[in-house]
């Protein structure tokens, strides 16, 4: 583990509080770096090449993508050896080992995920210029006020679109910890019953289905309503806001998330001493960071990606309709 890492862990020695608060701060300042180089990446792009220059770049990025699920697989197969080293019953050296592999999963998937947001964020930027040219949008102006709305709109789509993913692991979680907590005293009982673990993972595969159906609606619906019923500019300005504002927060849960995780693997192996090693009170506090940042780095990080690329594809395919949607300085058409 490094600096960060480290620091996070010294202060869950005082509470679990200090440390959700220095791992949010250190998700946001992860954001600096990457969003620098992205903007270098897009302005070398279109100055030599225009907008089929920003494609080019993010397809070299994605010509990584085989070292990208490489590196991102790493990580869950660490993570289940571990819970396969724990359930067998073997010895407390085997689970500090996968751990260790676990911690160095972190990372991996963090770059991946990095990979994988930068690549979507140019893919995005590219879509949005064949939405304008399709759509015939001349320039997006923000000091339009339907350009304006949008943009904060589309600025609001991913915190939504966030918030509610992660009340889904919450539900989900919820209902699991209940129908164990329902098995326990009949597996451990006189009945001596068998675990039913079908049950188990059809809650999970239930809950992540039903619960998808809102953030879905919300990213397919989204620039439809703002084109079909605002007009052109202020779709483009949902577009521009949504990718602006899901890159900053797909980058800093996913980092947050990962420095969570390490620091509760860092405690446990001993790396603040011995009086803070698992079962002490730093361990339980890294545990509630652990909690909070599972959802943050597996659930709606992630899925950021999709609300960039999939509101810039639905306005592509529909951008003809919006332009027909629209008045003539690209308003909606009922204000003429």
């Amino acid at each position: 583990s490094y600096a960060p890492v480290r620091e996070i862990s010294e202060t869950q020695k005082q509470s679990a509080a200090t440390g959700i608060i220095y791992g949010l701060a250190l998700g946001y300042l992860s954001c600096i770096v990457p969003v620098l180089c992205l903007g270098i990446t897009i302005l070398i792009a279109h100055s030599l090449c225009g907008m089929f220059g920003v494609a080019l770049g993010a397809l070299g990025m994605l010509g990584t993508m085989t070292m990208a699920l490489t590196i991102d697989a790493y990580g869950p197969i660490s993570d289940n050896a571990g819970g396969i080293a724990e359930m067998a019953g073997l010895p407390e050296t085997v689970r500090g080992l996968t751990d260790c592999l676990d911690a160095a999963g972190n990372t991996t998937a963090a770059i991946g995920k990095g990979f994988a947001i930068g690549s979507a964020a140019l893919v995005s930027l590219a879509l949005f210029g064949a939405y304008t040219v399709r759509a015939r949008v001349a320039h997006v102006d923000i000091l339009n006020p339907w350009v304006f709305t949008g943009l904060l709109f589309g600025a609001m789509m991913p915190y939504a679109f966030a918030a509610w993913t992660m009340k889904s692991v919450g539900t989900a979680a919820n209902d699991m910890v209940k129908e164990c907590l329902a098995q326990f005293p009949k597996i451990m009982g006189p009945e001596k019953m068998t675990p039913d673990y079908e049950r188990c993972i059809r809650i999970s595969t239930e809950a992540s289905l039903r619960e998808m159906l809102a953030p879905g609606a919300l990213v397919i619906l989204s620039p439809l309503v703002a084109g079909l019923g605002f007009g052109k500019n202020a779709c483009a300005g949902l577009l521009s806001g949504a990718l602006v504002s899901s890159v900053q927060l797909a980058i800093s849960m996913s980092n947050s998330g990962g420095a969570w995780d390490n620091s509760k693997k860092y405690i446990s192996a001993g790396g603040l001493g011995k009086q803070f090693v698992k079962g002490s009170e730093a361990h339980k506090n890294s545990v509630t960071g652990d909690t909070v940042g599972d959802p943050l780095k597996d659930t709606s990080g992630p899925a950021l990606n999709i609300v960039m690329k999939l509101t810039a594809i639905i306005s592509l395919v529909f951008g003809t309709a919006i332009a027909e949607f629209s008045n003539k300085e690209g308003g909606p058409f009922w204000l003429e």
